[in-house]
């Protein structure tokens, strides 16, 4: 077992040497044309990195040259096979600049937005490019309205969105936890201004009264009616948008609640006004 492993190994260390003497030798020559079929004829073969250096190094030669165009997809296309998408959007917009009327116009503006949809990162991280891939996946649907591609690129926006809403989701969940209830109220309040489709919709009314009424609690004598009152529109709010939600019965308790703590507050002032 142990001899075929070691025969094994040998066997791909030969073929990575006589890649590498294969690449140096079509590197090293001067014949341009042979050199650029070769990069094309390791692209056909999906062997991306060595096609993407050839073509790397006839970029300065074939500079406006009708075969510079294809020559220039390849290059950036290489790059988004690779898993390199920061350098293929880079490359991807490049080609757009110097060749907006390319037949290939229309898929490299796609691959240039999906290029965003790929670099976008864990819920935890900063979504910048999840941002980013949005607006350019809209874009690429304002500019291509019977693309093929609009579904996908539909899809993809969708995808982001959830994403964003989660990592929203998450931040106001967290005010919640941390009894922070102002801040919760206020982040769930956004989060449904901001996704007023999403599924999730009557949950986030849900904590949004329940964070209104909690924090109504917390606060001095002073304050609490007008806060509990604040309470009960956000109630009135909830069977304004889900007239037949199965959380509105919750949602009902704490409107209840939020009525018998001002009346229990307006007797105490009664009964301390009879006092004086």
């Amino acid at each position: 077992m142990r001899i075929l492993k070691v025969s094994l190994v040998l066997v791909l260390l030969a073929g990575l040497a006589s890649s590498c003497n294969k690449y140096n030798k079509i590197s090293k020559s001067k014949d341009y044309e042979y050199k650029l079929k070769m990069a094309d004829e390791f692209f056909a073969k999906k062997k991306y990195k060595i096609a993407q250096q050839l073509y790397e190094e006839l970029f300065p030669v074939f500079k406006g040259n009708v075969k510079f165009e294809e020559l220039y997809y390849k290059d950036a296309y290489c790059f988004y096979q690779m898993k390199d998408y920061r350098d293929a959007e880079n490359l991807f917009k490049g080609f757009l600049e110097v060749f907006p009327n390319s037949p290939k116009a229309e898929e490299v503006d796609y691959l240039h937005a999906y290029c965003f949809y790929k670099q976008s990162p864990k819920v935890e991280l900063e979504q910048v490019n999840t941002t980013k891939a949005i607006g350019m996946m809209q874009s690429f649907i304002n500019q291509h309205p019977g693309s093929p591609r609009n579904k996908e690129a539909t899809a993809i926006i969708d995808k982001c969105r959830e994403k964003l809403e989660l990592k929203d989701y998450r931040a106001a969940d967290l005010y919640y936890s941390m009894s922070q209830y102002r801040a919760s109220a206020i982040a769930f309040t956004n989060l449904l201004n901001n996704y007023p489709e999403s599924a999730r919709g009557e949950e986030y009314k849900l904590k949004i009264v329940k964070s209104y009424y909690k924090f109504a609690k917390l606060s001095i004598v002073d304050k609490q009616i007008e806060r509990f009152e604040k309470v009960m529109s956000e109630y009135d709010d909830f069977v304004d948008r889900y007239p037949e939600s199965k959380m509105l019965k919750e949602a009902l308790s704490y409107k209840n609640l939020s009525i018998n703590n001002i009346k229990a507050i307006k007797n105490e002032q009664t009964q301390t006004s009879v006092k004086r």
